[in-house]
């Protein structure tokens, strides 16, 4: 049961941080290549650094079903679009449940690999969060998680919040990751509306550089 679940996770971040990706090329009005590359480093990005931290083989150099849904996914981003035409929120929507997703998928590989539960937390934000930051680069935007807006934050608080519940409670193990995917989502789609910052303990002046 847990496998299945752990698979589906996978497939549902796959997929989002696809669309993902592929909404935020074709704000860029990159061609239908330059769209499948963007999915693809923003599907993958995270897990090929957390891959490497961990010194195992990367997950979609021995998958061919990622690659083909990554095709597939930005394939229909690319008819959606001209259906969808705010691509703001639908970029947000699919962000943040990619977001979630993946961040239990990298907790739970740090778990499996017998890593100090903090450090998982870690890796569990760097599997969230490299993938929008390589898109952001190649899209010559400021990444979101350097911005003003929440981000690495809510896969942090969520992933703490995983941990807490897998190790005190006796909540299902499946409750426990909805729960906490949710929550991310949930973090992130709160920061934005209310406009949540983290506190800055610097001044600055304008027209200054460092």
């Amino acid at each position: 049961m847990h496998e299945q679940l752990n698979f589906a996770i996978e497939i549902l971040g796959t997929i989002s941080f696809s669309m993902s990706g592929s909404f935020a090329a074709m704000q860029k009005r990159l061609d239908p290549f330059g769209v499948l590359i963007i999915a693809f480093v923003t599907s993958v990005g995270g897990g090929t650094v957390r891959d490497l931290l961990l010194d195992i083989p990367v997950f979609w150099m021995h998958d061919l079903l990622m690659c083909g849904l990554i095709l597939a996914t930005s394939a229909f981003s690319m008819v959606f679009k001209s259906v969808e035409k705010n691509f703001k929120v639908t970029l947000f929507i699919f962000d943040s449940f990619g977001l979630g997703l993946f961040t239990i998928i990298g907790i739970q590989k740090g778990l499996n690999a017998g890593i100090h539960p903090l450090i998982c937390i870690g890796l569990g934000t760097i599997t969230g969060c490299f993938g929008g930051i390589i898109r952001d680069i190649l899209l010559n935007r400021i990444p979101l998680i350097f911005r003003k807006e929440i981000y690495a934050s809510a896969c942090i608080v969520g992933g703490a919040i995983f941990l807490l519940l897998t190790h005190y409670t006796h909540l299902s193990y499946t409750l426990i990751q909805v729960f906490t995917i949710l929550l991310i989502v949930a973090i992130r789609t709160l920061a934005v509306k209310y406009h949540w910052q983290m506190p800055k303990f610097y001044g600055y002046e304008s027209n200054s550089e460092m």
